[in-house]
């Protein structure tokens, strides 16, 4: 029986300490647990093979963060996503329903979805990780008008979003 290799030094212990943080940012870029688990595992497992290379660099977090924006990406272009049919909208919630915030949440990732690949990725990058235009000039490997663009259809997009407008005026679910 052949055994695994040994994970290279330090690689255990950064997961442990940073991968909450990078899935969070593989959910809201693909919107889906499981898909969100799969794009991290990707991105560990591609940095994993060059690991005493990324660490010795000395920002192996950036680094590994690069990976999992590059292989998003990738595979939004390889993959077909259609849209999903959904049934009549639901019911408005109430002020008092505890499921309110799971229903801005969901509208919120919907209205992610609707944004392109790379637009998605410049938002959660500049307003969710507070990135600035440069840095995430540098992750996406694009230049800062290509991000600035990206940025300003991307807030067009979510802008005319019923949910999304809603959150940002403050009236909640049950006035969309």
């Amino acid at each position: 029986m052949t055994r695994a290799p040994a994970p290279p030094e330090g690689f255990a212990e950064f997961v442990a300490a940073r991968s909450h943080v990078l899935l969070r940012a593989a959910w809201l870029l693909t919107g889906d647990a499981a898909n969100a688990e799969d794009l991290l595992q990707t991105a560990l497992a591609r940095s994993w093979r060059h690991w005493e290379r990324i660490a010795a660099a000395g920002n192996p977090e950036a680094y590994v963060r690069r990976v999992l924006f590059h292989t998003y990406l990738s595979w939004w272009r390889r993959r077909w996503r259609g849209e999903l049919p959904s049934a009549a909208p639901p019911d408005r919630a109430g002020a008092d329903d505890i499921a309110a915030a799971s229903a801005a949440r969901d509208g919120v990732r919907r209205a992610l979805a609707r944004l392109t690949p790379r637009q998605r990725a410049v938002v959660v990058l500049r307003y969710i990780e507070d990135r600035t235009v440069a840095e995430t000039a540098e992750l996406l490997g694009c230049s800062s008008g290509t991000v600035k663009t990206l940025a300003f259809r991307a807030l067009e997009t979510l802008r005319a979003d019923a949910t999304v407008r809603a959150l940002l005026t403050g009236e909640g679910a049950e006035h969309q």
